[in-house]
């Protein structure tokens, strides 16, 4: 793929309409010393495309460095303006949890007292379609890797990545698969699910459901949508799935990152959309 084969994409993000270039893209959306591949860049404005993302106001951008796969980042703003617009959104409460004197306290905001020992933030969200709050607690020794920012202001970090966490939780449908920068790189180290052959990203069938609860990882929860994704598009057998897997994502990394498995998503989403509408346009 060249960058001639790029092409703009125009898409509406709330009434107002977004033209994304490739080119807009490589010079302006990229952070890092890395260069980014037509691919990446493909797949980064599919998923702006899909999720009504605007990127030329830092609702979501690339990250990359040297070699390495690129990583599509949404900022928290994006998460929060998806969940205002979502009717049954009634608010969050939000803060972080430390221990001080022996005692652990969780408390409302980002403050505690000097000498206390930060442990990790929390957030509630509301619905109205829910009796209970979505509420999220998450540890700062896994997001916090010394980071400048993270040792700036660790009490607002991580209460930021319980706040994103929780929402994404609380509506999954419109934030799944979406992640911020602060979760980017935990993210990208969740191990693959052993591939038997290089670069074979078909999802597997799925196990029995035993009767304990198992939490997914974001890779294996990417694994189970694309096979819903391959059910509603029709495509059967291990082999025809390999096929779409190679036309839509030829250069995936070995093994593939969540990222390369979210833009593949939002294409295999697209596609759906696409036969859809052909089908009615055809009983019409």
């Amino acid at each position: 793929m060249t960058n001639a084969l790029v092409k703009a994409i125009s898409y509406e993000v709330s009434g107002e309409v977004i033209d994304l270039q490739p080119e807009t893209v490589k010079n302006y959306l990229v952070r890092g010393n890395g260069s980014v591949t037509d691919q990446e860049i493909v797949m980064f404005m599919n998923l702006c495309q899909y999720q009504k993302l605007n990127p030329l106001i830092n609702e979501a951008y690339l990250i990359k460095f040297g070699s390495q796969p690129a990583q599509i980042i949404v900022s928290k703003e994006a998460f929060m303006k998806r969940a205002e617009s979502n009717e049954k959104f009634e608010g969050f409460e939000a803060g972080i949890i430390y221990e001080f004197n022996d005692e652990i306290k969780q408390v409302i905001g980002a403050v505690k007292p000097k000498k206390a020992e930060l442990i990790g933030g929390w957030c509630k969200v509301f619905r109205s379609d829910r009796k209970q709050p979505i509420e999220v607690q998450v540890s700062i020794d896994e997001f916090s890797k010394g980071q400048a920012t993270w040792k700036d202001m660790p009490l607002n970090m991580i209460r930021k990545v319980a706040i994103v966490n929780a929402l994404r939780e609380a509506f999954p449908n419109s934030l799944g698969a979406m992640y911020t920068e602060e979760e980017a790189n935990k993210s990208s180290d969740i191990p693959e699910y052993q591939p038997k052959e290089r670069k074979d990203i078909t999802p597997n069938e799925p196990p029995a459901q035993s009767d304990q609860e198992v939490v997914k990882s974001p890779i294996d929860e990417a694994k189970a949508k694309m096979q819903s994704l391959f059910a509603q598009l029709g495509i059967e057998g291990k082999e025809a799935k390999g096929e779409y897997i190679s036309k839509n994502l030829p250069n995936a990394s070995n093994p593939p990152t969540l990222q390369e498995l979210t833009g593949l998503i939002a294409i295999m989403e697209m596609d759906l959309e696409r036969r859809q509408s052909f089908d009615a346009d055809e009983l019409e």
